[in-house]
């Protein structure tokens, strides 16, 4: 949907405070902050209740939104607190929440229906069918995936029904949003959380292949604003208040002017903070080696020359005071150059036995803003007041203070909030045994082994290399815009040789399926952690869903979806293909990443020649027949194997047996970091 607004919200972000002050004064639009939870970046300061209580008073005196970020995923016993959570912040004012976890979604919908909320990047909205579901979830607006090319971000734009928001500056994840689990499995920080220990800048073989530069879109504003994108977002939340004043400002004048940046600007946005330079690859489809970079110790030198401090700006009020014999005081207040008023009643004056009100002093008591954002002057009062008559000082500083509060901050009604039982969310489905062979030539060479499973999925784009056609096909877990029919088409021509499933790994590819007369089964990239979360993927056509591997089984249990019980988890799905770049066409599935341990990272192909990276160790619990009875379902991923290791991983789950393989295995549920 294209923006309504003749520019685009410039949206800026803030950690604290003082770098909420800075982009205010710098000319964001809105800003967005974290709470102290459910916020994607943890570790930032971010702001405690009565931080964000100020913050949506600053932001809505100087006329700017206030965001605040929602977007880890939940566990069941997060959801409840998370909703009451999100009321509070409905209740001061917040304007618009951003969201990811499904589940949580789904419950804000019900709890606070007039509460807007926005699809994190974290959904991994690459296309209009995907923008259109998370409008049907209830969100407002969506964040587009980082990865989009400028075409495809203006034909979503176009097409879709929510807002479209664009990232225009910032760091950028090698990783596709949402889709990264290396943090998580690797480092036991999961990025999902809101902890991503950044294993992307860390170096592998000879170099730094996976640390992406920083975005910058400064030299494309004019097409972005003609695309009518509903927002511009700057990350950093983690940056300092002189980074976020210098980009914010840089692009209010860029946007303001309808230009591309200066020589002078790029520089400035250069020195303030950038990994050896920005990269605008993604957006020109021009993917290459030149996206990456690592950050100089040089560059971190100049930027600790450039220290600012930032205050708040007072907000300049006017007020019209009546003070009158046997009638309520009454107070209004204003901000100049705006209608934007207030009226609040206080006490009663009463007949003064002596001393009466003195005007001059009414009015130096009423000006004493304190530490309310406002500035009044006494020349601005216009003070009515009877003769006579006596308020006391706490009663007339009673009169301000609820004035200067409801200027600030206007609270909402909040509605009675219901969370029902997960345990009423979720219904039991038949137990299946899949599995994903991203090798079509190893589906062909088990034949007499596939009895074991109930499904055999391959990926879609692979489906010709089939001798034998299975049941099932794996739909690939990114489809830009531009990317959608030839889907379609694949998708129409394997029900005409029999397929009947497809593994669906993102919300935007559930109406592809469904109008192809397949049945949709939910892969692990749903991000499915909690039982609301099943639930609504559940009624929306999913009659079996896969869940996040980064639950512990007993949240599997509790959830009641099927796990991954055996094969190479998939860490990262990256846009760019690293293997061409770092290792030639020629060892295209042959190659891994190596870390600085020596610890190897399978990469095999994905369709339009994105790179899965692999875990290094595999994920078994073929020996844990107890365990294995209480799953609701079974799933494998078969990535790099051979025909003898595949057969001997079925056997060994046939018999109970413990791991057959000669590489490094981890078990599901392990203790989690955050716990």
């Amino acid at each position: 949907m294209r923006r309504k607004a003749k520019l685009p919200e410039l949206l800026a972000p803030a950690g604290d405070l003082e770098c909420l002050y800075a982009a205010v004064s710098a000319g964001a639009d809105a800003v967005y902050v974290g709470g102290k939870l459910y916020s994607a970046r943890a570790y930032a300061k971010n702001f405690d209740m009565d931080e964000l209580r100020r913050a949506v008073a600053y932001c809505h005196l100087h006329g700017v939104k206030l965001y605040v970020t929602l977007n880890t995923l939940l566990y069941n016993s997060e959801i409840a607190p998370a909703v009451e959570f999100a009321a509070e912040l409905y209740r001061i004012g917040v304007d618009a929440l951003i969201v990811a976890d499904v589940g949580l979604i789904r419950e804000l919908r019900i709890a606070l229906p007039e509460l807007e909320l926005h699809g994190s990047t974290q959904m991994s909205v690459h296309n209009s069918c995907g923008a259109d579901l998370a409008a049907e979830l209830g969100c407002s607006r969506v964040v587009l995936a980082r990865e989009l090319s400028g075409e495809n971000i203006a034909k979503v734009t176009q097409k879709c029904k929510p807002e479209v928001e664009v990232f225009l500056h910032g760091a950028l994840c090698v990783s596709h949003s949402g889709q990264c689990l290396f943090s998580s499995m690797v480092g036991g920080r999961s990025g999902n959380r809101g902890e991503c220990a950044q294993p992307c800048r860390l170096p592998y073989g000879k170099g730094h292949p996976l640390s992406l530069r920083d975005l910058s879109l400064a030299h494309h504003i004019p097409s972005l604003i003609d695309f009518g994108v509903a927002s511009l977002k700057i990350e950093g939340r983690m940056k300092s208040p002189e980074y976020v004043y210098t980009v914010v400002s840089i692009y209010r004048r860029l946007l303001d002017e309808h230009r591309s940046s200066t020589p002078q600007e790029d520089r400035a946005l250069d020195e303030i903070f950038s990994r050896g330079g920005f990269t605008d690859g993604y957006y020109r489809s021009a993917l290459s080696e030149g996206m990456t970079g690592v950050r100089s110790d040089a560059a971190k030198a100049i930027s600790r020359t450039l220290k600012e401090s930032f205050d708040a700006e007072r907000v300049s009020v006017f007020a019209r005071a009546r003070l009158a014999l046997g009638e309520p005081s009454e107070l209004t207040l204003g901000i100049v150059g705006t209608d934007k008023t207030v009226t609040v009643l206080g006490a009663v004056p009463s007949a003064a036995r002596s001393a009466p009100l003195d005007a001059e002093a009414v009015k130096t008591r009423l000006s004493k803003m304190g530490n309310t954002y406002l500035s009044l002057d006494r020349k601005d009062i216009d003070l009515s007041l009877d003769e006579g008559i006596n308020l006391s000082p706490g009663e007339i500083n009673a009169l301000r203070r609820a004035a200067a509060e409801r200027l600030g901050l206007e609270e909402r009604p909040v509605p009675e909030i219901k969370i029902e039982s997960p345990d009423n969310l979720t219904r039991g489905v038949s137990k299946l045994r899949t599995a994903h062979f991203y090798e079509p030539k190893l589906l062909h060479s088990l034949r007499d082994a596939l009895d074991y499973f109930d499904i055999c999925f391959v990926p879609l784009h692979r489906l010709s290399e089939c001798e034998v056609i299975p049941c099932g096909v794996v739909l690939p877990p990114v489809i830009m815009e531009d990317e959608l029919d030839e889907v379609k088409d694949m998708l129409l021509s394997a029900k005409e040789k029999g397929v009947m499933y497809t593994l669906v790994g993102n919300i935007g590819h559930l109406k592809l399926v469904l109008d192809a007369g397949l049945v949709p089964v939910g892969d692990f990239r749903l991000n499915v952690y909690n039982s609301y979360a099943r639930a609504e993927y559940t009624e929306r056509g999913f009659g079996n869903i896969l869940l996040s591997p980064e639950l512990t089984l007993p949240e599997v249990y509790e959830v009641g979806g099927r796990c991954i019980v055996y094969g190479r988890l998939p860490l990262m799905l990256t846009e760019r293909c690293f293997m061409k770049d770092s290792f030639g066409c020629a060892e295209c599935s042959r190659c891994s990443l190596t870390d600085r341990r020596g610890v190897a990272f399978p990469m095999v192909r994905e369709y339009k020649h994105r790179n899965i990276i692999f875990n290094s160790a595999v994920t078994y619990i073929g020996d844990k027949g107890r365990e294995r009875d209480r799953l609701s379902g079974e799933h494998f991923i078969f990535s790099t194997e051979d025909k003898y290791e595949a057969l001997s991983v079925i056997d060994a789950f046939k018999n109970n047996e413990p791991f057959p393989l000669v590489c490094p295995m981890r078990r599901i549920g392990k203790r989690r970091a955050d716990k």
